[in-house]
């Protein structure tokens, strides 16, 4: 069972702003690439069909406190860290670091729980339901004492 991912990218032109830092925004863009390309490396989808619904993941929670800035070329890692699988809900810690060489730099960090959801494809409303038993046979939560992962 998968508990943690590390997603790696640079930092476009397009991520920074006047000042030449990665806009603050693009850091929650970035946590959503490495969730994507978690549940993809297990064979799953952010979006698929469960029992004949559709279902999805909107964010209920976020929260990130940066520490150093991040500038266009940098390359970028991205932890992903299960912290929680509930009843109808994923709970995620992401921490940034910036990459040089062998060597990486703690740049950022936040958490974000997703809400599992049923999308109604009639009326478009979307309801709570319980997260997939796909889903939660595959993912766990990460130790406690895992670097990164600390309360």
């Amino acid at each position: 069972m998968a508990y943690e991912f590390s997603h790696h990218r640079r930092v476009e032109f397009a991520d920074t702003d006047l000042a030449g830092i990665v806009h603050w925004t693009n850091f929650f863009r970035y946590a959503e690439e490495a969730e994507h390309a978690f549940f993809r490396s297990l064979g799953l989808s952010i979006q698929m069909d469960v029992d004949g619904a559709t279902i999805g993941w909107p964010r209920v929670q976020t929260d990130c406190r940066f520490t150093q800035p991040l500038r266009f070329e940098d390359e970028l890692r991205v932890h992903l860290l299960v912290r929680e699988v509930g009843k109808r809900s994923v709970s995620y810690r992401f921490v940034y670091y910036r990459v040089e060489g062998e060597r990486e730099f703690e740049v950022a960090r936040g958490n974000v729980v997703t809400a599992c959801v049923k999308m109604h494809s009639k009326d478009g409303k979307i309801a709570s339901t319980a997260v997939p038993e796909v889903v939660r046979g595959l993912i766990q939560p990460a130790p406690h004492d895992l670097p990164g992962n600390e309360h």
